[in-house]
């Protein structure tokens, strides 16, 4: 963050760095971000976008909005991410970035499933490196990590997402004890059903769903940003994900596997 980026009252401005920005939970989060006073790096594929969010944010919010178009599957896009990490490291890092797809794990491209876990996976786990340095350094900073609840148990139908999002939260949870004390915090959030794009691209038919069952992408950022003001490592939006959560870490494995497996099935046929 440069230093002449200064609110009248309150000093030097925020900085985060938000990937998956041009839409969904990444959008969501920038723009509270930016009503809250931060100015803001957004990366996403879609430069185009990122161009309409940034003159929105600056428009409505004053907030300073860098766009940084890059594919992060591709080790080029990513190390552009990763030199403006290292360039002008920012105060917050989300990483939102990522994909789900659906089906019979035997049929899915497997082109398709390894880019999953480039981005859901590697691209995370770098960027959070490359920061993660500075913030220990300054004694301050955050870093969340969009992770899912599709994490916490087999995922039959949606195997490789769901076992990147188990590799979010485990990595999250870890690092936080590394570094409790520090005085920097990673948290992992685990929505459960969103309404955004991701269902669309996954495949996933919405209408299976209840509609009581749908948070909206700024329900999950407001949880998220009010359970990192409490010292939240693990943060489930909503009252109804949270009693699920601590309700199949009970239920056997094997019952919940096979729910979840009859659950995704109907979204196929």
């Amino acid at each position: 963050m440069t230093d002449e980026r200064m609110t009248e009252a309150h000093g030097p401005r925020a900085t985060a760095l938000v990937t998956g920005a041009s839409s969904g939970i990444g959008r969501a989060f920038a723009e509270r971000l930016g009503r809250d006073q931060h100015d803001l790096v957004l990366v996403a594929r879609d430069g185009a976008r990122l161009e309409a969010l940034a003159k929105e944010l600056s428009e409505v919010h004053g907030a300073h909005a860098e766009v940084l178009a890059a594919d992060l599957t591709d080790p080029a896009g990513l190390a552009r991410v990763e030199a403006r990490l290292r360039s002008d490291p920012p105060d917050l890092l989300v990483n939102n970035a990522g994909f789900g797809t659906v089906g019979r794990f035997a049929e899915l491209d497997l082109e398709t499933e390894e880019g999953e876990i480039r981005l859901n996976v590697l691209a995370l786990m770098r960027l959070t490196r490359v920061l993660l340095p500075t913030l220990l350094e300054r004694g301050r900073g955050q870093i969340i990590n969009i992770s899912s609840l599709a994490g916490e148990s087999a995922g039959p139908f949606m195997a490789t997402y769901a076992g990147t999002k188990a590799f979010v939260t485990s990595f999250t949870e870890s690092l936080a004890e590394e570094i409790r004390g520090t005085g920097v915090q990673v948290q992992a959030v685990l929505p459960g059903f969103t309404r955004t794009e991701f269902q669309a691209r996954a495949g996933v038919k919405d209408s299976v769903v209840p509609k009581f069952a749908w948070l909206t992408a700024e329900d999950v950022v407001d949880a998220s940003l009010a359970g990192l003001e409490k010292g939240q490592v693990i943060c489930v939006p909503g009252v109804g994900y949270r009693a699920l959560a601590a309700a199949q870490k009970f239920a056997p494995r094997g019952l919940m596997r096979r729910l979840y497996g009859e659950s995704l099935r109907r979204t196929l046929d």
